[in-house]
């Protein structure tokens, strides 16, 4: 039994997070927490948030141990894409891409 949380619409691009994500798939809960909290990226606090939900989840609502649980899956999917005009001399104007993400976190117990 895996318990999962997700946070949709987050503005960090995913490409940021998935350097973060790579760092405590696999592990225990303790140790990801361990190290999303001396990680210095942004993505660090986004995925902690998502992470403290799936335990939360896994607890309440399945009645899990939290000592036993590890990271069984986590991934970050791209969301939207919002569109903005940079001005640039001559009259032109070049596009900035702000990227959003979708992040997911699921736990099981050992």
């Amino acid at each position: 039994m895996e318990a999962k949380a997700v946070a949709k619409y987050v503005r960090i691009a995913p490409r940021k997070v998935r350097v973060v994500m790579d760092l405590i798939r696999g592990k225990k809960v303790a140790d990801a927490f361990a190290i999303l909290k001396f990680t210095p990226k942004v993505g660090a606090e986004a995925i902690e948030k998502v992470l403290k939900s799936a335990v939360a989840n896994a607890e309440n609502n399945f009645d899990m141990n939290v000592d036993n649980l590890y990271v069984s899956t986590c991934f970050v999917d791209q969301g939207p894409t919002m569109k903005r005009i940079h001005p640039r001399s001559r009259g032109q104007a070049f596009k900035i891409l702000k990227r959003s993400s979708h992040i997911t976190v699921a736990v099981e117990e050992r």
